[in-house]
């Protein structure tokens, strides 16, 4: 990279912050600490000022909690020449250590942060942010993906960490001329938004809804529904392949339509196993 990277570090525990920053250094010298923060409120406003690489959230702060600090972080307008930063959550709970913080778009590190461990999470934040300067160099950013999928993977560790199981919608409200319409979730083939409305597709018909695509993320279950553009989202269950263009960008093609989807560069990991 071409220059060094830079993190914000939020703790409500100045000793945590000290030690973390102690052992960033160790395995991580290249890394410059730009800020510090003791509240979630603080974080937000650093990565605002900064906008740093990577932030460090502890999950249980005062004010807002490392996870409301993050979907903070996520709905923030940064400059052309950044992006969302990764994020890391620290914790002291292993139960907070789940699968999705391995698969998904964040990591974790426990209290204390052991050198091992932290390790290989700064190997991974290295990785993303080679693969980071290669999206600005090419000229692909697409930070709102990015942020809608830390969005809905926030959703679901807000709830865990809460102990309630996530509430996905199993009906969308449509207007059709004067009556209002209910329909099944499991009826829908995609979703794609424009400035004002959501057009809804199922196999049947169409319906215009005026939910954006940034609450349908959360709303909808991800397990089911994938987010294959900043304006598109797409039943799974409905994909009957993908084509490849002769410069490499994909489009999904819906069983028993005619219409292709476009994938953004962002979401094309979807896809590697298909």
């Amino acid at each position: 990279m071409s220059k060094n990277p830079r993190a914000v570090i939020a703790d409500d525990e100045r000793l945590m912050r000290d030690q973390l920053r102690a052992r960033l250094h160790q395995v991580w010298p290249e890394l410059e600490i730009v800020a510090e923060a003791k509240n979630g409120l603080e974080a937000v406003q650093a990565v605002q000022e900064h906008q740093p690489d990577v932030i460090f959230l502890d999950i249980r702060m005062p004010g807002l909690t490392g996870i409301e600090a993050a979907k903070e972080i996520a709905q923030l307008e940064f400059s052309d020449d950044a992006l969302l930063p990764e994020m890391v959550f620290i914790t002291a709970y292993d139960q907070y250590a789940i699968d999705a913080f391995e698969q998904g778009v964040v990591d974790y590190v426990l209290k204390p942060a052991e050198p091992e461990r932290l390790r290989l999470t700064t190997e991974r934040l290295k990785t993303r942010l080679m693969q980071r300067m290669h999206e600005l160099d090419s000229h692909e950013k697409d930070s709102g993906l990015a942020s809608h999928s830390v969005q809905q993977l926030l959703h679901v560790l807000s709830a865990q960490v809460s102990g309630r199981p996530a509430q996905y919608l199993s009906w969308l409200q449509a207007s059709v001329g004067q009556t209002l319409q209910l329909v099944p979730v499991e009826e829908v083939l995609y979703c794609v938004s424009d400035d004002k409305y959501t057009r809804v597709q199922t196999a049947k018909q169409e319906f215009l809804i005026r939910k954006p695509i940034k609450e349908l993320v959360e709303a909808l279950d991800p397990a089911i529904f994938w987010q294959i553009h900043r304006s598109t989202l797409v039943n799974v269950r409905a994909i009957a392949g993908v084509l490849r263009d002769e410069r490499g960008r994909q489009e999904v093609l819906i069983k028993g339509r005619s219409e292709k989807l476009q994938v953004s560069r962002s979401a094309a990991q979807l896809f590697r196993s298909m």
